[in-house]
């Protein structure tokens, strides 16, 4: 079976297309504009041809809380310049808060430690507390809030009041070491930090209280921070954190409030700043702002994910990865966000699909790398849990290799629309995604998102089909960055997206339009392998190398090659192997040999070697790049980025690296 068989992986029956969220979006559209729309292909034609109509019936679909004003877009042929819905009203907050009644809003598992669970009348009031203790320390529009937390209510919470007043909220997961966490927020200069006592992970609490008053002490902006009790219950000393108080000591004087007074905002208000993974230097901070970011979660919530109200929405991050704020928003579809704090792999490894079973899940978020993860055990959810309501699984931070899709679709079940997804934290939502109306084909994306201009250029800029290359994005789409910050002149915003190809968006991944206008990608565009001028993309050699038993995982390096003359670059394979098993000749023969038969020469790796550990980023991507300067001797400029950096320590003086 190839990424190209004949037949889907899955189809979706004649009754799941009638009622799905894009069917009934596609009559409105024919209906409002006076068109047909014969297919999925003419339905994304239109969207990215009219925008002006497009968006507008987001906006109206989605029912958008806030006032639309008559322009939708100005400057249309500017990238970046364009301007979205320059007369609009909103806040993105009053959209997430729409409803004060008794189902749930959030349900919190942390771990097999804690659970919690918050209706939408109880979040609601919980924002307004916050938000009046958020007022009363005097925070204003456009000051900044930053969370240092777990994925768990009281983030989201804090989120909301953030949004509610026009302030500008941050985040970062408590996973991230003194440094890291400096190297974002001290660039973002918060007022109030809002920081949990602790974490847990795999079984094991975590105390984060030195490391709070380390970066407290070291941000002078500071008015004020908040300690979310969560793991310590035997009360807390504060002492040595500057501006410290208690979650409940701060919204105290404010639990009789029960109105929240938003405050409507411009279309383009900012509303996040999110942080790139700094691996290859101090992180860039990403401006959103908050009409864009609604309009694009709402389109790909319930149109591309076919979110309902009383849906109940789980996607595994934590707080330093765009997922966060994507999952988040699935309240202003009205649906029920599952949150979760900790390992995915506690106890016997079922904890993610105990959890879809205790709480009806209809949409489980993943990572790639979970589910290699899981294949490789052999765990057969099918087998051990009912998952009779999960409808969509979804997949990022990787590409999902072929064989993941059939694990997938053999082990987890059958029928479900398995969307593998892609964009990032630079648009803050998918280029890239699914559709409950599509063909599942196995290997493959299903589609291009609706309103994104997604093309697929070569080296020269000429769109191709059906040949790899460079992903872009040749119109603008409400969910641009508003800028990095502390870019006044926005020339580090144009460097990272527009210098490549003019006026087009050029998104860094490298990918391929396939026969049914789905799409493949193949790893990062700048972590390319190119021996003899040929560029192969990562992804295609570690979905070979990861099929063979002994591999656990890999990661894969073009070195300099000869070093006195680096002209050229050879093919260096690293693997992590199962416990017990070393590797010999006979492996890297085989390795080889699976490599070679189902790819080109070209892919073949000079050298094999074996490494303790793979370094990844706290949302689990693996670094390539930090790697290959490891290799080379050249200086890794954040490590503090990475979740493992001690492992880089594997590729350090490899004697073989240097024959």
């Amino acid at each position: 079976m190839t990424a190209h068989a004949d037949k889907p992986l899955w189809q979706p029956s004649a009754e799941r297309i009638a009622a799905a969220n894009i069917t009934a979006f596609t009559r409105r559209a024919e209906a409002r504009w006076s068109r047909q729309f014969p297919d999925y292909a003419a339905l994304h034609a239109w969207s990215v041809e009219h925008p002006e109509h497009f968006w507008t019936s987001v906006w109206e679909f989605g029912g958008v809380v806030g006032e639309r004003g008559e322009r939708v877009l100005v400057d249309g042929g500017r990238m970046p310049g364009a301007r979205w819905f320059p007369e609009a009203r909103l806040n993105f907050a009053q959209n997430l808060l729409r409803s004060r009644d008794d189902s749930d809003a959030l349900v919190f598992w942390g771990e097999d430690k804690v659970r919690n669970r918050l209706t939408r009348g109880e979040l609601y009031r919980e924002v307004a507390r916050f938000a009046a203790a958020l007022r009363e320390q005097g925070v204003s529009k456009g000051d900044r809030v930053a969370a240092y937390m777990p994925n768990m209510p009281e983030t989201v919470i804090a989120m909301l009041a953030t949004a509610s007043i026009g302030a500008v909220f941050t985040s970062a997961s408590p996973d991230f070491g003194v440094q890291g966490v400096l190297d974002r927020f001290g660039q973002t200069e918060p007022k109030v930090l809002i920081a949990a006592d602790g974490y847990h992970y795999s079984g094991k609490v975590i105390d984060s209280l030195p490391r709070i008053a380390e970066v407290a002490a070291k941000l002078p902006t500071l008015a004020r921070v908040v300690i979310v009790p969560y793991v310590h219950h035997d009360g807390h000393d504060l002492s040595g954190i500057a501006h410290a108080r208690m979650y409940a000591d701060f919204v105290a004087p404010h639990r009789g409030e029960t109105e929240i007074a938003f405050e409507p905002l411009p279309f383009d208000h900012p509303l996040y700043i999110m942080y790139s993974s700094g691996t290859t230097g101090v992180p860039k901070c990403i401006v959103h702002c908050a009409g864009g970011a609604l309009l694009q979660h709402l389109k790909e919530h319930q149109l591309h994910s076919d979110v309902r109200p009383g849906d109940r929405v789980f996607y595994f991050t934590t707080c330093g990865w765009m997922m966060w704020n994507w999952l988040v928003s699935g309240l202003a579809a009205g649906a029920t966000v599952l949150l979760y704090d900790g390992s995915p792999f506690v106890g016997d490894g079922t904890i993610l699909f105990d959890y879809a079973d205790a709480e009806g899940m209809t949409h489980f978020g993943t990572s790639a790398k979970f589910i290699d993860a899981i294949a490789k055990t052999g765990l057969e959810p099918r087998k051990s849990h009912r998952l009779d309501t999960v409808r969509a699984m979804m997949s990022t931070g990787s590409p999902l290799v072929p064989e993941g899709f059939d694990y997938v679709y053999r082990d987890i079940k059958s029928d479900l629309c398995l969307a593998s997804i892609s964009g990032g934290t630079d648009i803050i939502s998918c280029f890239v995604l699914g559709n409950p109306t599509l063909p599942v084909w196995r290997g493959e994306i299903q589609c291009k998102g609706l309103g994104m201009a997604v093309e697929v250029f070569d080296e020269s800029g000429r769109p191709v089909e059906r040949e790899k290359g460079e992903l872009v994005c040749t119109r603008p789409f409400p969910v641009m960055p508003i800028g990095f910050w502390n870019d006044a002149d926005g020339a580090k915003y144009r460097a990272a997206y527009f210098e490549r190809f003019e006026n087009v968006w050029c998104h860094g991944d490298f990918c391929e339009v396939t026969a049914h206008d789905g799409l493949i990608i193949y790893g990062r565009s700048d972590a390319t392998l190119n021996p003899g001028g040929v560029r192969i993309g990562t992804a295609e050699i570690y979905r070979q190398v990861e099929k063979l038993e002994e591999v656990v995982e890999s990661l894969v390096i073009g070195q300099d090659w000869p070093p006195e003359n680096p002209n050229d670059v050879r093919v260096v394979l690293f693997v992590k192997l199962r416990e017990g098993v070393a590797l010999d000749d006979g492996l890297i023969a085989r390795i080889k040999k699976t490599i070679r038969d189902n790819t080109t020469p070209r892919h073949v790796p000079t050298k094999v070697l074996q490494v303790a550990d793979i370094p990844r980023t706290k949302s689990g991507k693996i670094v390539e790049l930090a790697v290959r300067n490891v290799v080379h001797r050249q200086p890794v400029k954040n490590v503090e980025a990475l979740a493992n950096p001690e492992a880089l320590e594997h590729f350090r003086n490899r004697a073989e690296l240097a024959s």
